[in-house]
């Protein structure tokens, strides 16, 4: 995975479109582990989103690699609270109409192994409460600091060091007690 550095940031705020690549590249895959922990239903789709809403501001970007990616989970959290309001208003109903539905069945074997690390660190992180799986997701998969963190959430950096800590507290509780196992 490509890492961001000033130059790369600063080439990709004049429009380079390597940078942009590398940018993307370097992030995306972060952006869309922390939507798909927060339950957004097209995480694909919404990371997609964010980007698009983000190289519009790459000109004004202050800050270097560490702006960028401040700006960058700071869209995507709201696109979270976005969806999550949506999803409250109106949820998403669809028939299922199994004569449309071309997809091929894996074996159990496949599906069991290939779920296994994902669906066991979502079912993790649901134990957690909103505000505690928000910092977490930020501080591990977006790899902010405690400082972009904060601005992300709009909270103080003491808050969000309480809410990791008893985030993190809670997961050692879970692992120790054998309740989940990594």
């Amino acid at each position: 995975m490509a890492e961001l550095d000033d130059g790369v940031v600063a080439s990709a705020c004049a429009g380079d479109p390597d940078s942009l690549s590398s940018f993307y590249r370097a992030l995306s895959p972060k952006v869309f582990g922390y939507l798909r922990a927060h339950g957004a239903d097209d995480p694909e789709g919404l990371t997609n989103e964010v980007f698009l809403q983000v190289i519009p501001r790459l000109p004004g970007l202050v800050g270097g690699a560490a702006g960028l990616r401040t700006l960058v989970f700071s869209v995507a959290h709201a696109r979270v609270v976005d969806e999550t309001r949506r999803r409250a208003r109106r949820p998403v109903q669809t028939s299922y109409e199994p004569e449309l539905d071309h997809r091929s069945q894996p074996s159990a074997e496949h599906e069991a192994l290939a779920g296994v690390g994902a669906q066991g660190i979502l079912a993790v992180l649901d134990q957690l409460g909103e505000e505690q799986r928000s910092v977490v997701t930020l501080r591990v998969l977006g790899d902010l600091t405690l400082e972009q963190t904060a601005d992300i959430l709009g909270k103080s950096v003491g808050a969000v060091k309480q809410l990791q800590r008893r985030g993190l507290i809670q997961l050692r509780s879970l692992v120790e007690r054998g309740e989940v196992t990594l």
